[in-house]
């Protein structure tokens, strides 16, 4: 619609003739104050007006509309005289789009106010995508960037600048504000990148990198970007954001530290340290002078120490362990957790073996300062095992493996801080390993046996009961007494089952006995109950069990504990005690003398019998410091209101010695061997009226 104000009626009427023939919609206005109120009733496309008219000329009229909200963009075209400099001049000054002179050319006249239209409508467009472009600039959470090829000058929104705390002026238009700030590391990658794309090698620019902020510190952004071709895909401009991925970055870095470390400490767990590991095999293998060392720490009672001070100090504890392990190690090593009280230590570039060693000296003299709990000092030892390359490893998990086995070796001696791992000792625990394989086997395929040996009674010489003794008939090894397997069968926690299966067998067969032959009214079955099975928080509901289903009266159950076993928990051992005692169950200390604090135990835990170790009896009727030693035994046993059984005791002037300490009961090899039950059994019934010691040693 096109909106024509003259004041001449033959210019308005020529006008409309000329614009209607070509689909223009005409509004007409004779004056000024006329062609403001019908603009302001409804806004034409295109106004054109005369400059010399009445009540409001052109040039004000072209004023007014200009200050109007709807009229900031309507294209005006003055009318004014031929060659009349001076109008056109001050028309485009108070806002004229264009100016057509007089006399006019109707015909051309449409094609020239179709043109300014068209003019206008791309302007308008143009205006809108400016504005909705700054909008987005203003409004977005993302930093838009656009770089001019031609010109190399980059824009950078006001929120990229503000992503990195800097003003609008604060920053440029040179790329080098860009480029310049991203991290050494990274800049040489992302101009690759954006190059790589420029000339059309990728599909689009994306990189991450880090970026220097107003503060000096570094942010981590996400930057994408597509490049603007022309007819010849050369690219004269690339538009793109930045995003903000510090955050996303940062937990990113969290879970990957996570993975490969340890939550309590903050050291390196076992997948990191194999990493290392393998990397020094590898490195091993490529360069004939490298050496390297494994270091396997393991904390000597920490169990004992958590369990009394509580799980929070004990954590406390391992963490300043840690820190204290990792301030006396070279600072190329590696200190790592494996879990629980084990720490590792990988010893890289070491020229021979004594660098470990020496390092493994350090380590004891620093755990040996006290450390402070929450005013409770602790001292901590270690047992480590040291294992070294020259030995040749494939594998990490081998030399880990070795340096363990070398960490219990020194763990067992007690006078070793360190032990460096010999083929002896793999050798040992590949014993050990198939030994627990051929336990389970035998646990499962009943290959088992209880032998019973006699408790002979010294003053009438007679039988008063029998200890039971397991064997093992191993396949291929034959029979296996405990001394060939029992320490493997602590180890691997298999003394519970094998334990329980004895107990259960010997109080069959003893009830069996004394529903047999009236002999066996009085007699008593004793059985060795290890520190494993002390520990076992079902074990009174399990001998109650047994005893119920085997009927043997509780009072004819001994239950034989050694001092190493009271050590391991002495306050559940205790309780424990005690309510196998209640039972009726009678309990027995087992190698008295072998233990540190064999005194201490005899009043602290409720013993109706005390058993001599072997060695205090070997050579008693030789030596008088023995029989002195056996006779202050037995008197402190009596004293406490226990009976004694002497080990390993002989016939002869042991047994008068014995008789002569007032030593109640005797048992050894050297009075009878344990038999199996079909052997007690053949025995009883050969002579029922013989139930001394001799009618037992018929076969």
């Amino acid at each position: 619609m096109i909106l024509v104000a003259d004041d001449d009626p033959m210019i308005r009427f020529l006008a409309q003739q000329a614009l209607e023939n070509r689909s223009f919609e005409v509004e007409l206005a004779e004056n000024g104050g006329e062609a403001l109120e019908k603009f302001e009733a409804r806004t034409p496309d295109l106004m054109l007006c005369d400059v010399m008219m009445p009540i409001v000329d052109g040039f004000e009229l072209c004023t007014l509309i200009r200050a109007m909200k709807q009229g900031e963009h309507i294209p005006i075209v003055m009318l004014t005289g031929l060659n009349d400099a001076n109008s056109i001049e001050k028309a485009f000054s108070v806002g004229a789009t264009d100016y057509c002179e007089k006399p006019m050319n109707w015909e051309l006249l449409p094609y020239k106010l179709n043109y300014i239209l068209r003019a206008s409508t791309a302007f308008r467009d143009l205006q809108v995508s400016e504005e909705r472009y700054s909008l987005v600039a203003r409004g977005a959470n993302d930093g838009l960037w656009d770089w001019d090829y031609k010109d190399d000058k980059v824009y950078l929104s006001p929120r990229w600048k503000s992503m990195l705390g800097y003003e609008e002026e604060d920053i440029g238009n040179d790329p080098l504000e860009w480029i310049g700030r991203i991290h050494r590391d990274d800049k040489s990658r992302v101009i690759t990148e954006l190059h790589a794309h420029k000339t059309a090698k990728t599909d689009l620019f994306e990189s991450e990198y880090r970026i220097k902020n107003a503060e000096n510190n570094y942010r981590w952004m996400m930057c994408r970007g597509l490049a603007v071709r022309d007819d010849d895909d050369v690219a004269y401009r690339m538009i793109g954001s930045q995003t903000d991925i510090t955050d996303r970055k940062q937990a990113e870095e969290k879970l990957v530290f996570d993975a490969v470390h340890d939550a309590l400490t903050g050291l390196p767990n076992r997948i990191l340290f194999l990493d290392r590991l393998s990397h020094c095999i590898e490195l091993s293998s490529r360069r004939e002078n490298y050496n390297f060392a494994v270091l396997y720490l393991d904390l000597n009672r920490f169990k004992v120490i958590n369990d009394s001070l509580g799980h929070l100090l004990g954590d406390k504890l391992l963490v300043e362990i840690g820190a204290r392990i990792k301030q006396v190690i070279r600072k190329g090593d590696t200190l790592s957790r494996l879990g629980g009280d084990e720490f590792v230590i990988l010893c890289e570039d070491t020229s021979d073996i004594t660098m470990a060693t020496n390092q493994a000296e350090r380590i004891h003299k620093e755990l040996l300062r006290p450390i402070d709990l929450e005013g409770q000092k602790v001292v901590v030892s270690c047992s480590i095992g040291i294992t070294e390359s020259s030995i040749g490893y494939k594998r990490p998990e081998d030399m880990l493996r070795d340096a363990d086995t070398a960490m219990y070796r020194a763990k067992v001696r007690p006078s070793s801080r360190y032990e460096i791992f010999d083929s002896t000792m793999h050798e040992k625990a590949m014993s050990i390993l198939r030994i627990e394989s051929d336990l389970r086997q035998a646990l499962e395929e009943g290959q088992f046996d209880v032998y019973y040996q006699p408790i002979v009674e010294i003053s009438e010489e007679t039988v008063s009961g029998f200890e039971a003794l397991i064997r093992w008939n191993h396949p291929k090894l034959g029979v296996l007494i405990p001394d060939d397997f029992l320490e493997v069968a602590v180890e691997s926690r298999l003394i519970v089952p094998i334990g329980r299966w004895v107990v259960t067998e010997a109080c069959r067969q003893m009830q069996t006995w004394k529903e047999q032959w009236a002999e066996a009214r009085d007699w008593t079955i004793s059985v060795n109950l290890s520190a494993p099975e002390l520990a076992q928080p079902d074990l009174i509901s399990a001998i109650n069990d047994i005893l119920d289903k085997t009927g043997l009266d509780p009072i004819f159950l001994k239950l034989e504990i050694t001092e190493s076993s009271l050590i391991k928990n002495s306050s559940h051992a205790l309780q424990t005690m005690n309510t196998l005692r209640t039972r009726g169950i009678h309990l027995s200390i087992d190698d008295f003398g072998t233990g540190h604090s064999s005194f201490s135990y005899l009043h602290q835990f409720p013993f109706d019998e005390l058993k001599i170790d072997r060695t205090f009896i070997s050579e008693l009727d030789k030596r008088a410091d023995k029989q002195q030693i056996v006779n202050a035994i037995v008197s402190l046993a009596h004293n406490l209101g226990m009976t004694v059984v002497a080990e390993g005791s002989a016939s002869g002037a042991i047994y008068e010695n014995l008789r002569g300490a007032s030593c109640e009961y005797a048992q050894g090899f050297s009075i009878m061997e344990p038999k199996r039950a079909i052997q007690i059994s053949r025995s009883i019934a050969f002579d029922v009226d013989r139930t001394d010691i001799t009618g037992f040693n018929t076969d």
